[in-house]
């Protein structure tokens, strides 16, 4: 019996395969950062969003054309424009571990393969000229508050007041039904049921739902911090790695 067309499945999207070329030169890519460069970081995140991550990028790269890309990921270390006093590369864990290289024998610098270890999970590399306290610095500052996503452990209990829920329009009591909250319309306003005074929409310590979580971004109230942490540097010169 003919197979049915309509069990076939279309892809929507087309992506380009990475070719042996494209990691080599990737590869290559970040050996010579490394050369233009005096130091390297390796750094973990908390509450990644690629708009502020983009900022860090700006941060250490200039204004050069190539730092227009807004993805958190590498899709902006394609282009090789060197430009600013830094450059960022995070995700291909793989490659950077083989740019670097992971064994005495095999590594780009000297001790650069213990730098390769923690090349691990959410982790990503900064190489720059910057002085190494402006660095630190920068970063010991860095904290942008964000709206929190599902999953995310509440950080702290959040209780809404009849007044915060009384300044948005009626249209909004359906959307808000849907996503648990007891809301009504009265006297021309939206109203907690039953004549409450606040409700909760989370507890410390427990994950957040989607609905919470949009709850949470109807009323403006921002639960995730947005950090860079600084695990470690590297001396290029002298080889030296210091844990921060």
């Amino acid at each position: 019996m003919p197979k049915s067309k309509r069990a076939q499945r279309v892809a929507l999207t087309k992506t380009t395969k990475k070719t042996r070329d494209h990691k080599t030169n990737y590869i290559q890519m970040v050996r010579e950062t490394i050369d233009r460069n005096d130091r390297i970081y390796v750094f973990s995140y908390e509450n990644m969003r690629s708009n502020h991550f983009k900022d860090v990028r700006l941060e250490f790269r200039g204004n050069s054309s190539s730092s227009k890309s807004t993805s958190m990921n590498d899709s902006d270390d394609e282009d090789n424009t060197i430009s600013g006093d830094g450059r960022l590369f995070l995700g291909k864990n793989k490659l950077l571990q083989i740019a670097l290289g992971r064994t005495p024998e095999d590594e780009y610098s000297d001790n650069l393969h213990q730098i390769s270890k923690l090349i691990s999970g959410s982790v990503g590399i900064l190489c720059t000229n910057r002085p190494a306290e402006d660095v630190e610095a920068y970063f010991a500052k860095l904290a942008v508050e964000d709206f929190a996503r599902a999953g995310q452990v509440a950080p702290r209990t959040v209780v809404l007041t009849q007044s915060e829920v009384e300044v948005h329009p009626v249209s909004m009591v359906e959307q808000f039904r849907k996503l648990g909250l007891p809301v009504e319309v009265k006297n021309g306003r939206v109203a907690l049921i039953g004549d409450r005074n606040e409700w909760e929409v989370c507890k410390e310590g427990k994950e957040l739902s989607v609905e919470q979580c949009k709850i949470l971004v109807h009323m403006g109230v921002k639960l995730a911090v947005f950090k860079i942490r600084l695990m470690c540097r590297y001396e290029k010169d002298e080889g030296a790695i210091e844990e921060l």
